[in-house]
């Protein structure tokens, strides 16, 4: 039996598409920040001296790094409050999984991206009486960022695709809102087309973001 496609059932639920939409956008945004921040002390600490600091993140880089989102998503919202005795919500648990997870990239993006510049660079500005704080803002940070954009670009490409895997956690993202649209319809076709199309509009400006950037010069 030939398949009948109908898309047109789908503007009816169009509300609770444009919600998992804002929060797929949402999650990405905010965790992208945030495990940034995180990833810069991360990368920080990496390359001090404190040798106990360096244990520890990289310790914590090499859990997250070495573990599916899936697993830490769960781990986080139903054993975390077991061994703290916090109540996560959903969402919360959401939100520090995916930043913690990211901060562990970002960081050792930020990391490669200040041991690549050459030596030199750092003897210049030893040379000019330029302490640490300075030498990293003004000489060193400035060149390794050029070559950070492309790969912290590709990471946030990653960062958005693992929110699809919020739904587990029931945050109304784009693919659990598909998924009550798919039980109340029964046309999982129709509606999870739609939602890689949409994926697919929102991530392919960021994939040519990130080839453009890294095909410039310099990089």
């Amino acid at each position: 039996m030939q398949y009948q496609w109908d898309f047109g059932f789908l503007l009816q639920y169009k509300g609770l598409v444009g919600i998992g939409a804002l929060y797929t956008v949402g999650f990405t945004i905010l965790t992208a920040l945030s495990g940034l921040a995180v990833g810069c002390l991360v990368a920080l600490l990496r390359l001090s001296q404190w040798r106990a600091a360096t244990w520890v993140v990289t310790a914590f880089i090499e859990v997250f790094r070495c573990t599916p989102v899936l697993v830490q998503l769960v781990w986080c919202y139903y054993a975390l409050p077991m061994l703290t005795g916090l109540e996560l919500t959903p969402a919360t648990a959401a939100f520090l999984t995916l930043t913690l997870y990211g901060a562990s990239f970002y960081g050792e993006i930020i990391r490669g991206g200040i041991i690549s510049v050459d030596l030199g660079q750092w003897d210049a500005g030893r040379a000019l009486g330029m302490r640490r704080s300075q030498l990293m803002r003004r000489v060193v940070l400035p060149q390794a960022f050029r070559r950070m954009v492309p790969p912290l670009v590709n990471q946030t490409v990653l960062q958005l695709k693992n929110t699809s895997l919020l739904s587990v956690l029931a945050v109304p993202d784009l693919l659990y809102q598909g998924q009550l649209i798919t039980s109340a319809s029964y046309r999982p076709l129709e509606t999870y087309t739609m939602i890689a199309v949409i994926y697919f509009a929102i991530l392919f400006p960021l994939t040519r973001l990130a080839h453009r950037l890294e095909a410039r010069p310099g990089h």
